[in-house]
């Protein structure tokens, strides 16, 4: 067994197929979606360090991946079926390279999450003194594809469009900043990020859909990711602006986005959330991705 350093240049694309191959269509799959992967790297306003992600090898096949998202202190642990007695060296691996300081308790502390159905990873948090943080937990719903995706309904005045059909990346910055509640006015410099998130290979424009306001703002937004190789449609981000919420904006976008990639051959259609939004048009929440933490001082 090999374990290593990550190198972008040389791991980003193999850590892609990996991803798509370790996917299983079940309910009870603990390892990340590669639309997840590549979002992480394509839409960051705070570039992560990605010299802490372990790469784990078994004859140059890649069988365990430890990642981060966003910072220095969480891990996510990725493994391949078959090689599950790879997970404590894996957790040593997390404990000798993550960790930071919390910034509710100002301690330093380290975070790994891991599905509700991973066993060994679970006992080996027990053993090593991890407390569940549930606040914290990370909740995944699907959607089969299996019959047709209904359409929403827009208030006057409204309409959808893809980003294919028209694209402006402040209205795309504004829309995301207002949309995940953030203070005053949308971060000029974060617009460049709005650009590298379209940039990625399973993106897609076509499939992405806003709603736009009667004053051509775009008020709701819904992110899609479509990977053919598994027929698999990630939903991320989704937002609406505090000012038009509760009209039936967000639904829409969310239905056309759905329907759109239904339309070419997706199977199901996952999302990271188990809101009650998800689940009223379609999707069900099926595992959750819950916080194992230490405290280090």
């Amino acid at each position: 067994m090999n374990i290593r350093h990550y190198n972008h240049n040389q791991d980003y694309s193999r850590v892609d197929d990996f991803l798509v191959e370790i996917y299983q269509p079940g309910d009870t799959f603990g390892n990340w979606l590669q639309p997840r992967w590549e979002y992480m790297h394509y839409n960051q306003t705070d570039e992560p360090d990605p010299t802490k992600i372990g790469i784990f090898e078994d004859d140059g096949k890649i069988v365990g991946v430890v990642n981060m998202e966003a910072d220095k202190k969480t891990a996510y642990l990725q493994v391949r079926p078959g090689y599950e007695s790879i997970k404590p060296d894996m957790f040593d691996y997390a404990e000798a390279n993550f960790q930071g300081l919390s910034q509710s308790t100002g301690n330093q502390i380290r975070v790994l999450y891991i599905s509700e159905f991973d066993e060994d990873f679970t006992e080996l948090a027990k053993v090593r003194g991890y407390e569940i943080w549930p606040d914290f937990a990370e909740e995944n719903s699907r959607c089969l594809l299996d019959k047709p995706v209904p359409e929403g309904k827009l208030p006057g005045g409204f309409r959808l469009h893809s980003l294919a059909d028209e694209l402006d990346y402040r209205k795309i910055n504004r829309v995301l900043w207002r949309g995940f509640n953030h203070p005053g006015p949308p971060p000029e410099e974060h617009v460049q990020s709005r650009k590298d998130m379209l940039l990625a290979p399973n993106f897609r424009k076509e499939l992405t859909i806003v709603a736009v306001a009667p004053d051509g703002n775009y008020v709701s937004y819904c992110g899609m990711w479509f990977v053919p190789a598994n027929r698999v449609a990630y939903v991320e981000p989704v937002a609406t602006d505090p000012d038009y919420r509760r009209m039936g904006l967000g639904k829409a976008a969310v239905l056309e986005s759905v329907r759109r990639v239904a339309a070419l051959g997706a199977d199901v259609a996952w999302v990271g959330s188990g809101l009650e939004f998800y689940s009223a048009i379609g999707f069900e929440k099926m595992f959750t991705f819950f916080p194992w933490v230490k405290v280090l001082d």
